[in-house]
């Protein structure tokens, strides 16, 4: 049997030229994500694109020709051989396909495999056998994600819960024990840890928003600059010193549309980390973007340690910690989606006093219905 192996059509065909792609688009199989093999009437593999090649390490040279059960030795979690199984040259005549699974390769290679059956008419014989692959390592990745999210939340719940429940319980037990001036402590307790919980579900329904693409905006005019100065006084009023905050703004500022309550938690996280993480003078510089005057620029800068060179690329990544003085680690992950959203980016770097620098722009552009 001849067998073309020309990587040039979306599939390729056994004695004749390729089968073409969508007409004018130039697409090969080798284009796609996934990886897919194709087997003729009789069973031969006829397609064994790029992707495949990657994801079964077996080369298309090898592949292409051979019977699809050699090519590609399926086995479903309990040892059975696949295509023995699902038998789509002669099984039932009505089915169209199987739907996505989980198989392994030889070596215990997890694959996500579906298979189409192509016929010419309805219930007759299979004429092609259309198999599409996926490699789970980034489903697995997606999943041992979510089960450290929740082993974070667990552990971040625990403490200000079992504080709640054993301070509530004390003082409905025990109340008449208590002073009145103990009795205001406990409540501040409760009350702070509350707080606490109350943040940390704020913050996994960001995660989960920013995640799923459906964080929503509400668009409106922003004074950037003021909005950095109310974040100022609120650290100054809970304690920290007025010189501790240096407020540069570089006027004229364009007019920036985004969303203030968005805009105010960014805010609120960089100079929270400031002051938090860092030593010295906070720095806050707004001003145009000095890339495009469609942009405001803003940029948080303190005198600290700063962040390792080695670990500035996962600074924005789920769990991240500079110290080990509280927080989730999920703060900087939800400004990078925040901002992101607005259609802006965010950078960290060092700042010239050798602390942490972290600047994000975003597009000042009026939303489309205002300019309709």
């Amino acid at each position: 049997m001849t067998v073309r192996t020309s990587r040039t059509a979306g599939v390729s065909a056994p004695h004749g030229a390729p089968t073409p792609g969508p007409a004018g688009t130039g697409l090969t199989a080798d284009d796609l994500p996934d990886g897919l093999v194709v087997a003729d009437e009789s069973g031969h593999v006829v397609c064994f694109n790029l992707a495949a090649e990657r994801i079964t390490a077996v080369p298309a040279a090898r592949a292409l020709g051979a019977p699809l059960d050699r090519a590609l030795p399926l086995e479903d979690l309990e040892g059975r051989r696949w295509w023995q199984m699902t038998d789509p040259y002669g099984g039932l005549a009505t089915r169209v396909g199987q739907p996505e699974r989980n198989l392994l390769l030889p070596g215990g290679r997890e694959v996500l495999v579906s298979a189409r059956y192509v016929r010419t008419r309805p219930t007759g014989p299979v004429r092609r056998v259309v198999v599409s692959l996926r490699d789970t390592e980034a489903r697995r990745r997606t999943e041992r994600s979510h089960a450290e999210l929740i082993a974070i939340v667990a552990h971040e719940l625990r403490s200000p819960l079992t504080s709640v429940k054993g301070f509530t319980a004390t003082l409905l037990a025990k109340w008449e024990r208590f002073t009145d001036e103990q009795k205001r402590l406990m409540l501040e307790t409760v009350d702070a840890d509350a707080n606490r919980v109350t943040r940390l579900i704020a913050e996994l329904l960001d995660i989960s928003r920013i995640d799923s693409g459906r964080l929503e905006l509400r668009r409106q005019p922003v004074d950037i600059a003021a909005a950095v100065s109310r974040h100022i006084q609120a650290h100054v009023a809970s304690g920290q010193s007025a010189d501790r905050f240096l407020l540069r703004v570089r006027q004229p500022l364009p007019d920036l549309w985004a969303d203030p309550d968005k805009v105010d938690q960014v805010l609120s996280n960089l100079l929270e980390n400031a002051v938090r993480h860092g030593e010295g003078t906070v720095t806050i510089d707004v001003e145009p973007s000095t890339t495009a005057r469609e942009s405001t620029s803003v940029t948080v800068s303190d005198e600290g340690p700063g962040i390792p060179e080695e670990s500035m690329n996962r600074v924005f990544t789920r769990f991240w910690r500079g110290s080990k003085r509280g927080g989730t680690g999920l703060g900087l992950y939800i400004v990078k989606g925040i901002v992101e959203a607005h259609g802006g980016t965010i950078t960290v770097g060092r700042a010239p006093g050798g602390g942490a620098r972290f600047r994000f722009t975003l597009p000042v552009a009026a939303p489309a219905y205002l300019n309709a």
